[in-house]
């Protein structure tokens, strides 16, 4: 029996611009598409525009938005593990998941999964990282959200 190939996913309609660098510029961008193989300057320039938009929208905050956040802990530090879990519990609408990896010297990394307005995530994100044992967080959000996992119930 034959093999078939997964489809095609839809192509999105596509806008044409055209934009002007400078010289240097324009250099660093061939050279950047080397680098990280990207297939055009199409592509990569797509990208960057992308995260300045995710960026622009974290700002304005009010968005629903999907993300991570990964926190580099030291296990040790007193009461730190029952400190971040409570901060996950009170925001229990917005932590979806969570993943942790046992690293060395008592360290933890562990990423969260988290979906809501950006503002509230960046504020959820600012606690977890202010916990005294956190060594370093970063919160990364993308537009694109995870569905509901089942419908929610009619209201009364």
């Amino acid at each position: 029996m034959p093999v078939q190939s997964p489809p095609e996913p839809a192509r999105q309609p596509v806008q044409r611009i055209s934009i002007s660098l400078p010289d240097a510029v324009y250099r660093e961008l061939d050279e950047m598409i080397d680098e990280r193989g990207i297939e055009s300057r199409s592509k990569l320039i797509t990208e960057l525009i992308t995260q300045a938009v995710l960026d622009h929208q974290e700002d304005k905050g009010d968005q629903i938005m999907a993300g991570t956040i990964t926190l580099i802990y030291d296990e040790a530090k007193g009461p730190l593990l029952q400190r971040l879990a409570e901060i996950e519990r009170r925001h229990i609408d917005e932590v979806i998941s969570s993943l942790h990896v046992q690293l060395e010297n008592n360290h933890r990394m562990e990423v969260i999964l988290v979906q809501g307005p950006a503002a509230k995530l960046k504020r959820i994100a600012d606690r977890l990282v202010g916990c005294k044992g956190v060594r370093t967080g970063k919160l990364t959000l993308t537009s694109m959200i995870i569905p509901p996992l089942h419908p929610l119930p009619p209201k009364a």
